[in-house]
């Protein structure tokens, strides 16, 4: 009775309990230390061969770490090569802008030289300005890139050429040392003394998008379309015989009405103005 009693308890629970999580531990602590463990050498090997031969947990678990570097490898690729094309973008667009730059300054010198070779009708003293920008609020007036420095003061003429030919742009308004701003003849506040081809003088007044305008013409001008108008010699501002523009028609108003009116294409348009002949001084008249 004894010794059967001393042998029930060598198979107690407890011991059951340990024997069944005994081999799960084991694999799981030499699993672990295959993984911390370097590979380097004759643990390398031993590592290698317990892995792909007794525990294939461990195999796959490689196999996840080695696809995780691939990954890895791949995302830090593709993001090397989103921002190696970002940095191309930028680089093919300031391209572009110095390209478009060059084009422009290339296309400026050929005007200016152009200009410089075409001679005056009048022997005008003036000086040649850029157009430095517009004003958004009010579009038919320029800022040149000159100012009182350059001789150029209030009231000055100002002439464009178009065609090969020079014609009035409009008039100096504001002055800065270093900058002026010019009132173009579409501007609705701009107004000067002209005539026509027949002699028949008039008022010219800008109209905004609308056509420029003459005014006051006598009731019996004969006034045909195509007929050149220039500035006039009673003009208190423009030296005579600068070509405005020509007659593109009769306005028509009321029925009773004391004096023309006609409408005008300006020779130069505003929106073409890039470089201008400001005049300094009258020269000889037409």
């Amino acid at each position: 009775m004894h010794e059967t009693r001393h042998k029930k308890k060598l198979y107690t629970p407890i011991d059951s309990w340990r024997r069944r999580w005994l081999l799960p531990s084991s694999f799981l602590l030499i699993s672990f230390l295959l993984m911390i463990l370097p590979l380097e050498g004759f643990i390398a090997s031993v590592k290698a061969i317990l892995s792909y031969v007794f525990i294939p947990q461990v195999r796959a678990a490689h196999s996840v770490v080695q696809y995780g570097e691939g990954v890895s490898n791949t995302v830090q690729e593709l993001l090397r090569a989103h921002q190696e094309n970002q940095q191309l973008k930028q680089e093919i667009e300031t391209t572009q802008l110095l390209s478009a730059q060059a084009t422009e300054v290339f296309a400026e010198n050929q005007r200016l030289t152009q200009l410089l070779q075409l001679p005056f009708s009048h022997p005008w003293k003036g000086v040649w300005a850029k157009v430095a920008y517009r004003e958004p609020t009010r579009w038919n007036t320029v800022i040149l890139d000159k100012g009182t420095a350059d001789g150029i003061k209030e009231r000055s003429a100002v002439i464009a050429i178009e065609n090969g030919q020079e014609g009035l742009a409009g008039v100096v308004v504001e002055t800065t040392e270093s900058t002026s701003k010019v009132l173009l003849i579409r501007d609705e506040e701009f107004s000067a003394a002209v005539r026509l081809e027949n002699g028949d003088e008039g008022l010219l007044i800008g109209n905004g998008a609308r056509p420029v305008q003459i005014k006051y013409i006598p009731l019996l001008a004969q006034v045909s379309k195509g007929d050149k108008v220039y500035t006039s010699l009673s003009s208190s501002v423009f030296p005579a015989g600068i070509l405005v523009g020509e007659v593109s028609g009769m306005y028509e108003a009321e029925s009773f009405q004391t004096a023309l009116t006609v409408n005008v294409i300006p020779h130069v348009h505003a929106s073409a103005v890039r470089e201008v002949f400001v005049i300094l001084e009258e020269g000889s008249k037409r």
